[in-house]
């Protein structure tokens, strides 16, 4: 067994790359049971956001087999938008192999470029893996002067969440 690490491109996406990313963030929340709209609908969605300046994508693999979504918005308290790491995703068959910390190296770094002022991530409090993950990659879920938890907290204003729109 050969110990030494696999070389992945890792890329950011394109609008074309629309449909790899649909069907990764579909196999994620079929990984874990969640509602998905469907490859179709989040492909729709994808060329869409990913053709904007405010959501991009980095892929690793060829073809891709992991991905982070990221989304920046302004905010009041720095020049630079805040970013959201909507999802990050590997294939199963792929953890381990060290493909997402090198999407999320690039994933930081193209924040970096763009001026971001900070990123947020929001994990389950049971993906104590995740968690780690994270924190092995210099994210923390507090504030570094005074050590208090931060908390994500969250209210769904449509009645299917989303998941299910067909013309969207």
């Amino acid at each position: 067994m050969n110990d030494e690490p696999r070389a992945y491109r890792i890329r950011t996406a394109t609008p074309d790359d629309a449909p790899r990313i649909a069907e990764l963030l579909h196999d994620f929340n079929t990984e874990f049971d969640t509602a998905t709209p469907g490859v179709e609908v989040l492909t729709r969605r994808l060329r869409t956001l990913l053709a904007g300046p405010s959501t991009f994508a980095v892929l690793g693999g060829e073809p891709a087999i992991g991905v982070a979504l990221v989304t920046l918005r302004p905010n009041v308290w720095s020049a630079g938008p805040v970013a959201l790491l909507d999802e990050m995703y590997v294939a199963p068959e792929e953890r381990g192999g060290g493909i997402g910390g090198e999407i999320l190296r690039v994933m930081v770094e193209a924040c970096q470029r763009l001026g971001v002022a900070e990123i947020e991530i929001n994990v389950d409090e049971s993906d104590a893996d995740t968690m780690r993950f994270y924190e092995a990659h210099g994210f923390s879920n507090g504030d570094p002067d005074t050590g208090e938890k931060a908390f994500y907290f969250y209210r769904s204003l449509a009645p299917d969440s989303g998941a299910n729109e067909a013309g969207q």
